[in-house]
């Protein structure tokens, strides 16, 4: 076992103030701090305790820190990665590719002459890249295709006269076809014609909230295309938005991302798991590169009913435990509620990652101890026989590892 020192990523969209606080630092931090990540990407590897990087240690001994099952499976690779987000702005509207697509657009890249660190590259690895979140704050975000339905209800609230066609639109065609074609629309309309849209449905928008307030049933969705189109007038986005589910999370529910769902964080606090992978297709709301049509490659446009995953008694010997199942065998994620003055005790399968968010533990792996604070994480060899958590006045962890088989 080893304290890992999290890579820092200072993205504009990121807070100076909630991943400082939670983790003791200095607060404002003089940049936004997005994330921490916990890992070892090739983009940037945590550092462990004694020196090394975490991806040259595994490197040097892949059978004793990964284990011979995920030696097998990936390659000699960690296949997960562990993260700290802090939202105080919308991240991009993006999506993820499938393994499949992955390798193909990584291929076509590199035959193109794109380097891996070009600011227009899209994929800058082989691997796909599903995710859940945690929510520790109150955290807001776009999800996948609303139910069309639910989408036509929502445009018939705000009633904006020149995106009737497309309400009628998914009337006609109800279905993941229907949701393709007017998304479709939406990112190839020209500026000059967005300008005048959104700003109709902004003042529609607030039409709605004056008349229900921000109690009413589309209120977070008025709110969110207000907010956007201050910051992205002309973007696409802002359009694209209003298909999306408007998911509002409480701390410990989650939202699971498979690949080629289309999203955007919002704002809010969370631990985010993935595969070990940093491939984003964004199709708005950002200054950054965008691939519409490799976006549209990868997209899945079958309604997302919900989003949400519910936390779940985990069934093993720890009573304190709850799983957040995902159908990904590249990670599995669960968190520790530990009790003032309890100590739980299980036997790792392989390589794990411990993230600390509240309180602080001990943690003992085969008699080498580390104090887990917020935002502090511990990686765990697969050669470990045994691992201990206790707490004096109680502590949340979270647990990441490989998928079961």
């Amino acid at each position: 076992m080893v304290a890992l020192e999290p890579v820092v990523q200072a993205y504009a969209w990121g807070s100076r103030t909630a991943l400082p606080e939670l983790c003791g630092t200095r607060s404002p931090a003089p940049h936004p701090v997005a994330e921490h990540w916990f890992g070892a990407h090739d983009s940037g590897s945590s550092l462990c305790a004694d020196g090394r990087a975490l991806d040259a240690r595994i490197a040097a001994d892949p059978a004793r820190e990964l284990g011979e099952r995920v030696v097998a499976e990936y390659g000699g690779g960690l296949p997960f990665l562990v993260k700290l987000l802090s939202a105080e702005q919308a991240l991009s509207l993006q999506a993820h590719p499938s393994p499949e697509k992955a390798q193909e657009g990584y291929a076509a890249e590199n035959a193109r002459g794109i380097a891996v660190d070009a600011a227009d590259r899209n994929y800058r690895d082989v691997n796909h890249k599903p995710e859940i979140l945690v929510a520790l704050t109150e955290f807001h975000a776009l999800v996948g295709f609303r139910p069309v339905a639910q989408t036509i209800a929502l445009l018939d609230a705000f009633d904006v006269v020149a995106l009737r066609p497309y309400r009628d639109m998914l009337a006609g065609q109800p279905d993941a076809e229907g949701l393709r074609a007017v998304f479709t629309t939406f990112v190839t309309m020209p500026h000059i014609a967005l300008t005048d849209v959104v700003a109709d449905l902004v003042a529609q928008a607030v039409a709605y909230l004056t008349e229900h307030g921000v109690d009413g049933h589309w209120a977070p969705v008025a709110t969110t295309v207000a907010e956007l189109a201050e910051r992205y007038p002309t973007d696409p986005g802002v359009l694209g938005a209003l298909l999306l589910n408007r998911v509002i999370l409480q701390p410990g529910q989650a939202v699971y991302l498979g690949p080629g769902q289309l999203h955007a964080y919002l704002r809010g606090v969370g631990v985010e798991v993935m595969a070990n992978s940093d491939n984003v297709l964004r199709g708005g709301l950002t200054p950054k590169h965008v691939d519409v049509p490799e976006l549209m490659r990868v997209l899945e446009f079958a309604p997302l009913a919900d989003p949400t995953v519910g936390a779940v008694p985990a069934g093993r010997d720890i009573p304190d435990e709850v799983d957040y199942p995902t159908p990904e065998p590249d990670f599995a994620l669960s968190r520790i509620d530990l009790a003032p003055d309890r100590a739980v005790t299980w036997h790792p399968a392989g390589p794990e990652v411990l993230l600390c968010t509240e309180g602080e533990a001990l943690v003992d792996e085969d008699g080498a101890a580390e104090t887990l604070r917020p935002g502090r994480a511990v990686w765990v060899p697969a050669s470990a026989s045994r691992v201990c958590l206790h707490s004096v006045d109680g502590a949340t962890v979270f647990r990441t590892r490989v998928g079961d088989p």
